[in-house]
């Protein structure tokens, strides 16, 4: 359970809100580089930590993140013309280039040289800096002199053949998104009947999270009766990363759309080679933490709106304990039943909810450290590059020790 204050401090995201200016402070995702793929293409919508803004492919191919409002008379530059290297607003022409400046201002009647530049210089339009990478365009939407490094994160470091993202909305706000991603016991429950894993057969009884450098580490043991523990572990990395132990590693981004919308990004992805067929059908099928959307939007066919096409048959039937498709809808259609912002001071935590409290007090510690203007975590690139396992150990082994050997994947431990 949270106060109240504690909650809208964690909620909420806007410009000047603490939780907004602490995601500000990292790299975040902003579209599938395929949406933005030709340079002076159609210029695309935009709507992250509340702010409504337009990202457009310039004819250096580089890439430009504005605010949708010309500054001129607040038209929208979403139906601007994206052409050499800059954005031109279609009301009076006034044009713009990847960091905002206004090159161009037809407009404006005949005037001397010094003039025009200085009104150019005033007409500058809020921009932000943009890079690409793994086929995803990210930006910085914080101060420019406390831009950090891109984070390492192994899935980004892999061939473009060993990965594929996918994004679609979510009708909640960011953190009770983000919390049902830790939230270890929901698996033998929620998403029974997708797969004989132990993991949706056993409830979780142990459970051991340690910081790092970038966000934290957890590991949850269940005990399977013969003296054995199956050990799972993910990894939170600022601002909202979850790394996930799979048989073909995954990962999550949570990017608050505003406070009562995300946008969820997924990741299959594979050290060891390219994706397989059978990879791929997981995604197209919506059958895996992917979803399946309405063409050339980021809209799941299953969704609020029309009670995610739950199947009662198939759940009265005991083919699927929800009977809802894909683990995916099944999680955003608990998490959206929360309401759009959930209210935690209506909670009754149990001892399984032991990852969701500390997620709580790390970001209400980071929310404190940055009030305090002390160093914040994730600043250091190479923190984010840790790697999720499964294993069983026998009941007893010291799972602290296993975690250090193990959080930097089976290739470190050999090189030692």
């Amino acid at each position: 359970m949270l106060s109240k204050e504690d909650n809208e401090r964690l909620t909420r995201v806007g410009p000047d809100t603490p939780m907004g200016e602490l995601f500000r402070r990292y790299w975040q995702p902003v579209a599938l580089s395929e949406t933005v793929s030709k340079p002076d293409g159609p210029p695309v919508r935009v709507r992250m930590l509340g702010e409504d803004l337009v990202l457009f492919r310039a004819t250096d191919g580089r890439f430009g993140l504005v605010a949708e409002r010309c500054p001129h008379r607040t038209a929208s530059m979403y139906w601007g013309r994206n052409e050499e290297n800059g954005l031109r607003c279609v009301y009076h022409g006034l044009k713009f280039d990847v960091e905002g400046n206004c090159v161009d201002a037809p407009c404006v009647s005949k005037t001397s040289e010094a003039q025009l530049e200085s009104i150019q210089r005033q007409l500058k339009i809020r921009a932000y800096p943009c890079i690409e990478r793994a086929e995803i365009v990210w930006a910085y939407l914080g101060p420019p002199e406390l831009r950090p490094a891109f984070p390492e994160l192994d899935w980004t470091l892999v061939p473009t053949s060993h990965r594929l993202s996918t994004r679609h909305i979510q009708e909640c706000n960011w953190l009770q998104a983000l919390e049902g991603g830790f939230d270890a016991a929901h698996l033998t429950f929620l998403h029974k009947g997708e797969t004989s894993h132990v993991s949706r057969t056993i409830v979780p009884t142990l459970y051991e999270v340690q910081q790092t450098d970038a966000g934290f580490y957890t590991a949850t043991g269940r005990d399977m009766g013969d003296g054995q523990i199956y050990w799972n572990t993910n990894a939170l990395l600022m601002p909202a990363h979850k790394i996930i132990s799979a048989v073909a590693p995954a990962a999550h981004m949570w990017m608050p759309i505003d406070d009562e919308n995300t946008m969820l990004y997924s990741t299959e992805f594979r050290y060891d080679g390219p994706l397989t067929e059978k990879d791929f059908d997981k995604v197209r099928g919506g059958r895996w933490i992917h979803t399946v959307n309405h063409p050339g939007t980021d809209i799941s066919i299953h969704n609020k709106s029309n009670d995610y096409m739950i199947d009662r048959a198939a759940q009265g039937a005991g083919k699927s304990y929800t009977g809802m498709q894909g683990l995916g809808i099944q999680d955003c259609a608990l998490q959206e039943s929360m309401g759009l912002i959930a209210d935690r001071t209506q909670e009754f935590l149990l001892p399984c909810d032991i990852e969701i409290v500390k997620i709580r007090r790390l970001y209400l510690q980071a929310l404190d450290d940055l009030a305090a203007a002390r160093p914040i975590m994730g600043m250091n690139p190479a923190g984010f590059r840790m790697r999720m396992e499964r294993w069983f150990a026998p009941k007893g082994d010291d799972i602290g020790k296993m975690m250090a050997e193990r959080k930097y994947g089976a290739a470190a431990r050999a090189a030692k």
